[in-house]
């Protein structure tokens, strides 16, 4: 896809993160705001995808997991504009009985959704699982995941990211988003988790830093970049250095807008900073 059309895609991500937890004054706006840009690219322009269909398996195509799945905005929002389902149904985001949980869940049945995702640090064990089955079926595609860099701190990852390594599960690219960011303040603050690299590195894994995660060409690069490196004996992992918000001046750089919805005033100031393109739902 050419580059201004993932921009508009990006600006009317945006836009419909903002008016879902608007109209719900409930939901996480933040890191939403910050992997705007990545989900974009990755259904658009990396993953490779079976047009018009859904299936749970997954076979002979990319399958992507949400770890950090109160980041379900941004989520539902590319998977609309990717055609899983109407874009209009966005609009019953956290209502009773909607398809579009606050956190996705797999009883609704919604197209794109594999796993329910909420708990967090279980992402990655079922994204190695995937891959690994994806070897036995002899199944060449991939497997992505995404994961909060606070996730971290929960134990099951560094079991799973020592298992992927001893295992060779080298069609694997998890990607860590990394804004510094987490509900109760800075990541330093709450548990510093030292040197992310040298600790992915240690473990056996292929690291790669995307510093500009929030600059569509150089997200695309470094996703390019990480495929290039899979089948080779590890898996991979990228640093996105994100920010938190980003996109909306007053939400950025700051763990306040975590999980609050803006109010009236706040959605319109954001709204203008992000023109609608592709069309409000």
């Amino acid at each position: 896809m050419e580059i201004q059309k993932l921009n508009d895609l990006v600006s009317q991500t945006r836009r419909d993160i903002l008016r879902m937890v608007h109209k719900v004054n409930s939901g996480h706006p933040g890191g939403s705001l910050g992997c705007t840009e990545f989900l974009v690219a990755l259904y658009n322009e990396v993953m490779e995808l079976k047009d018009g269909t859904f299936d749970m398996d997954g076979k002979n195509e990319d399958v992507f997991f949400l770890s950090n799945g109160h980041i379900s905005p941004v989520f539902y929002s590319v998977l609309a504009h990717r055609d899983y389902f109407p874009v209009e149904e966005l609009g019953t985001f956290r209502l009773l009985n909607s398809r579009l949980q606050g956190h996705p869940t797999t009883h609704e049945e919604l197209p794109g959704v594999r796993i329910a995702s909420g708990s967090l640090g279980q992402g990655l064990s079922v994204g190695i699982g995937t891959a690994q089955a994806k070897k036995l079926n002899n199944d060449s595609n991939l497997v992505y995941t995404l994961h909060g860099d606070g996730e971290l701190q929960e134990g099951q990852n560094w079991e799973a990211i020592m298992y992927a390594a001893a295992k060779n599960v080298d069609n694997l690219i998890a990607t860590i988003d990394f804004n510094g960011q987490q509900i109760d303040g800075s990541t330093d603050h709450v548990l510093n988790m030292g040197d992310l690299e040298a600790k992915f590195s240690a473990f056996g894994w292929d690291v790669l830093h995307v510093e500009k995660g929030n600059d569509l060409e150089a997200v695309i690069a470094g996703l390019k970049e990480a495929k290039s490196k899979t089948g080779k004996g590890k898996p991979v992992c990228i640093l996105l250095h994100t920010v938190m918000g980003n996109g909306v001046d007053f939400m950025m750089h700051t763990h306040a807008w975590h999980g609050k919805a803006p109010n009236d005033e706040q959605l319109e100031i954001g709204l203008s900073q992000n023109p609608e393109t592709v069309g409000d739902y």
